[in-house]
């Protein structure tokens, strides 16, 4: 045979041996119980006869740890034939059928409470479902479901009935009074996930509020009853960047709400209400995490006692007591230090020492409102956590607020998943 020949089917033998690329042969999940196999196969990036890529591996494992049903997962990989490889991901499963309640006071002896029970891996497909029952006075209820990968990878739904009454102040002319006030609503949202790190949510809310004066101050410029029907457009935009290892949490997360309300009273008008959280964690040696959230929003700035944004002790500011007050703009800076005191394999146990504090935007003011020492409320605090680490959310928390603020109070708030 020709040299030249010979020289031809040797180079082309090297150069299709140096350029084969790794692949994946197959993928196996492993460790799973309830949560489908085929469904984290579905919602993987990394797929069988693919090109071997660590970057697409470590996002899937960090995509299941997001996951309700996942406390914690792995990757393996092992050599099979030729370049191809066997990518084995492991799966250590939450318990996921988990009661919830949050309980708050303040030192005015106001006592609220709420009791829910939600499957968040129904059909081992992470589809959450579920609903709560409140007690704050009056009695509240709602079912909620929620299907992030119902029709793909990328397109989900959501859907939501809630039916809430509660008491709330109304503040005008330098008084205020009470009012029973119900909301009952229908939400259909869809879900959308982009990619790995950017997802929407997008939908339709029907709702009917229903204000009936209980005790307090009267003005001829605020009905003693009003019930009103209204639509709402809602529109969340997430990013979300971050890490998590079991109790501990490291990265950036930000998220948009823009909601435009329509009305069919003049009374309650037409408005729009916007704000955006920010939360940035960061693992402090061994033990510690450090948690901060951001938030800043606006609304529509009628001069209105129904103003959206609220202050409340289970909402922003811990210990400050139950709807004290409303605006039409927030700036709340929610800080704290988690340290884990006692890690096992089950359990671990975690304190906290945190400052919350804020300031609102009066209903018809302007940006200097932000600035009054009677809109600041500043409260530090210390607080407490047991975790169970193989039970979704299973974070039982204890806080207490302490006011140092202009009019300030003080009180414990209780609930079950970390306050942000």
């Amino acid at each position: 045979m020709p040299k030249k020949i010979i020289t031809f089917f040797l180079l082309c033998y090297c150069l299709n041996t140096f350029c084969q690329t790794d692949t994946v042969y197959d993928l196996k999940v492993q460790g799973n119980k309830k949560l489908k196999a085929s469904f984290v196969k579905r919602i993987s990036d990394v797929k069988a006869g693919a090109v071997l890529d660590s970057t697409l591996i470590e996002q899937d494992i960090i995509r299941l740890k997001r996951l309700p049903s996942v406390a914690h997962a792995y990757y393996q990989v092992f050599h099979s034939e030729d370049n191809k490889y066997n990518v084995f991901y492991n799966i250590e499963e939450n318990f996921t059928l988990i009661p919830t309640a949050n309980i708050f006071t303040t030192n005015d002896d106001e006592f609220a409470y709420r009791l829910g029970l939600n499957e968040y891996n129904l059909f081992g497909r992470n589809i959450a479902f579920g609903g709560f029952y409140q007690k704050d006075i009056f009695d509240s209820y709602a079912l909620n479901l929620k299907a992030p990968f119902l029709f793909s990878k990328h397109l989900g739904l959501a859907v939501n009935y809630q039916d809430l009454t509660t008491l709330e102040p109304v503040f005008f002319n330098n008084s205020s009074s009470d009012y029973k006030y119900n909301n009952t609503s229908y939400e259909v949202l869809g879900l959308y996930q982009f990619n790995f790190y950017n997802r929407l949510e997008l939908g339709l809310n029907y709702f009917i509020e229903d204000y009936q004066y209980r005790s307090g101050e009267i003005s001829p410029d605020v009905p003693l009853a009003l019930r009103v029907k209204k639509w709402l457009v809602k529109g969340i935009y997430e990013f979300n960047a971050l890490d998590y290892h079991f109790q501990y949490v490291s990265g950036f997360r930000s998220l948009f709400n823009f909601q435009y309300v329509t009305s069919t009273n003049a009374i309650l008008p037409d408005f729009f209400i916007g704000w955006g959280d920010f939360f940035y964690f960061k693992r402090v040696g061994e033990r510690g995490n450090w948690a901060n959230r951001l938030r800043a929003g606006l609304s529509t700035n009628d001069d209105t006692p129904f103003a959206p944004f609220s202050v409340d002790n289970n909402l922003n500011i811990r210990g400050v007591g139950n709807v004290i007050d409303r605006g039409t703009g927030v700036l709340v800076l929610n800080t704290e230090y988690r340290y884990t005191l006692l890690d096992k394999s089950w359990y671990a146990l975690q304190s906290n020492v945190f400052i919350d504090a804020g300031s609102w935007r009066n209903p018809g003011g302007d940006f200097g409102d932000f600035g009054e020492s009677q809109n600041i409320r500043v409260y530090p605090g210390v607080g407490f956590r047991f975790m169970h680490k193989k039970i979704y959310n299973a974070i039982f928390r204890l806080d207490f607020g302490y006011g140092i603020t202009r009019d300030a109070t003080q009180g414990f708030v209780f609930g079950i998943g970390q306050y942000f």
